[in-house]
């Protein structure tokens, strides 16, 4: 019983070792190695912008120059064609303006107040009572 014991404590003494070995030899590299690597990842152009996640393809440069960039930005604000800043997509179609004027539409909502037909804050079916 004691040998057996003291058998399975060495080999589990033995295996904790061995593994010790295995990974001190399968460590990171070191700090020049990283650098190096770096440094030439740079050099290739390899590297991403500060705070990106993903890496990006090259684009193609623009066949217009700078000013005839400028020049169609301009033309497109003035016809109303670029989107709002921080929207994406498509510019939104615009809305039909409102043919009441402002007393009339508080008018219509002091009424409807009063009928009960508004709905509740955060509600999305008008004229459900609670």
């Amino acid at each position: 019983m004691k040998l057996k014991v003291t058998l399975s404590l060495a080999a589990a003494a033995l295996a904790l070792l061995t593994n010790n070995a295995f990974a001190q030899a399968a460590s990171a590299p070191d700090r020049a190695a990283v650098k190096a690597d770096t440094a030439a990842a740079k050099k290739k152009g390899e590297l991403l912008p500060a705070g990106e996640g993903m890496p990006t393809t090259k684009t193609e440069k623009s066949m217009k120059s700078k000013e005839e960039a400028k020049a169609a930005t301009k033309d497109a604000k003035a016809k109303g064609e670029l989107p709002k800043t921080g929207e994406a997509g498509a510019a939104p179609a615009a809305t039909a303006k409102s043919t009441k004027t402002k007393a009339e539409a508080k008018a219509e909502t002091a009424d409807a107040k009063k009928k009960g037909e508004l709905a509740p804050a955060g509600e999305a079916t008008p004229g459900v009572k609670k």
